[in-house]
């Protein structure tokens, strides 16, 4: 079952961006992981706008690949820097319907 990263971030101190984004994409894919979006542009449509910089969507093939690639040594240095140089929030999402309503994700 997939597994979504979301990664919501408000930089503080753009030093780290250049680094990060040359690099980091290469160690997410190492881990079975891929982009699915990296943009700043964020629309509110309900509810408070986040104080945010920008977001990250990634998916990975389960849990295990994202603690692997998290906890990894080759990423480390990058995780370091990016929470040095924002305010991070990490979120892991399952590909689980609890409601069972959606009929093309398996049942909860």
């Amino acid at each position: 079952m997939s597994i979504y990263v979301i990664a919501d971030i408000k930089v503080t101190d753009n030093s780290w961006i250049p680094d990060y984004a040359a690099n980091v994409h290469n160690i997410v894919h190492k881990f079975g992981g891929k982009y699915l979006t990296r943009t700043g542009n964020i629309t509110t449509v309900e509810g408070e706008p986040m104080d945010t910089t920008l977001v990250a969507l990634l998916e990975f093939p389960d849990i295990t690949s994202v603690q692997n690639f998290a906890g990894s040594d080759e990423y480390a240095p990058y995780a370091k820097a990016r929470q040095d140089g924002s305010v991070s929030r990490l979120h892991i999402l399952d590909a689980v319907d609890l409601a069972g309503t959606i009929p093309y994700l398996e049942k909860g």
